[in-house]
């Protein structure tokens, strides 16, 4: 596909960002537009054929990467910008990982278009306090949220004006002690008996086998399976860490016949356009899958991850040996698992059966 045959302009279709691609009427152009690119479309009220407008079609048709801080500037008073743009910048400096980027960056935002023209410099630590416990009491945000709307605007004031360590003494909500929700094993099985898509099945496998979360599974490059020593290379995973984890040989057959059907080139799991595999997806191929087998538990993929957890601790693995596969700091947060455990819990005989 030829790319300087085609123009391309950026907009607003049915409410969602589209590219636009337009190019002289020649039949060979469009079989070759439908051919690199099966979701493209035709609009009528356009007159034109256009793409999602997604990083990996970007890519793809080699566009710059669409700008998530222009937008954003766009709704902030002009005095505050600047701002915004230090912090972005800041934070990049910074190497914080993506997801921390944009959650920082939104929660400063929220700040940047409560205060209007009221320069954010000018605020005092009298005036920040009044705000999170607008947050707390006015938009009922809860413990976890706050905490990072509070971090994410220290960063500010700290690392990005270097003012002093600041400390706020805000009334928060006790957080709940919720259990980890799991599947049993019979789940397990009739979850993955209904996938027929083997890129499906071997990203739910990946992700129950070795208790990946769903950010490690699609981050999972080819050369990170080493087939020879049957472990996995985990990459730069939360708190930037590396790690390894045993190759379930039970999954390599399925890897094996999965590759020479797809051929991905770089990652494992590749998207419709190339690059990296979309979280959202995955997060959907297990709610369908869900729906399929008829388990009605609500959960989310996460669960596999805690089920693999749970199993291992079931099947008797030590706690220091399932806190290394699933990357832990502290042991404390893989002990939740006891809780959780059949096993554990079976050792205990109520008073009722001693009587």
């Amino acid at each position: 596909m030829n790319l300087s045959k085609y123009q391309y302009h950026f907009q607003q279709h049915r409410g969602k960002n589209v590219i636009v691609v337009k190019f002289t009427y020649d039949k060979k152009l469009q079989e070759e537009l439908r051919r690199r690119f099966p979701s493209a479309k035709w609009s009528k009220t356009m007159k034109a054929w256009y793409l999602p407008d997604l990083p990996a079609v970007r890519k793809a048709l080699d566009l710059a990467p669409k700008s998530e801080l222009s937008s954003k500037l766009l709704k902030i008073d002009p005095v505050n910008r600047a701002a915004f743009r230090d912090m972005h910048e800041q934070l990049h400096l910074k190497k914080y990982s993506p997801s921390t980027v944009r959650q920082y960056l939104s929660e400063f935002n929220h700040l940047l278009r409560l205060l209007g023209s009221y320069p954010v410099d000018k605020l005092t630590p009298k005036r920040l306090k009044d705000y999170f416990l607008y947050c707390a009491e006015k938009e009922k945000m809860g413990e976890r949220k706050l905490n990072g709307k509070i971090n994410a605007i220290k960063f500010y004031f700290e690392q990005v004006r270097h003012r002093p360590k600041m400390f706020f003494d805000i009334p928060r909500p006790k957080k709940p002690q919720v259990l980890p929700k799991t599947l049993s094993k019979r789940e397990v099985k009739r979850l993955f008996s209904v996938i027929d898509n083997p890129k499906h099945l071997v990203a739910l496998q990946l992700c129950y086998g070795m208790g990946l979360r769903v950010s490690e599974v699609v981050n999972l490059k080819v050369g990170d399976i080493d087939s020879d020593r049957m472990m996995v290379h985990i990459r730069g995973a939360k708190g930037k860490k590396d790690r390894y984890v045993p190759l379930p040989t039970s999954i390599l057959p399925l890897l094996r016949a999965y590759y020479l059907q797809f051929k991905p080139e770089d990652y494992l799991l590749e998207g419709q356009y190339g690059g990296q595999y979309a979280k959202t997806s995955v997060q959907q191929i297990f709610k369908t899958a869900m729906r399929k087998a008829g388990i009605e538990k609500r959960i989310g993929i996460h669960g596999l991850r805690h089920s693999y957890a749970t199993h291992l601790l079931e099947s008797g693995a030590d706690m220091r040996f399932i806190q290394e596969l699933l990357g832990h700091n502290s042991i404390k947060t893989t002990q939740v698992y006891t809780k959780v455990s059949p096993r554990s819990l079976s050792r205990i005989s109520s008073p009722l059966d001693l009587l």
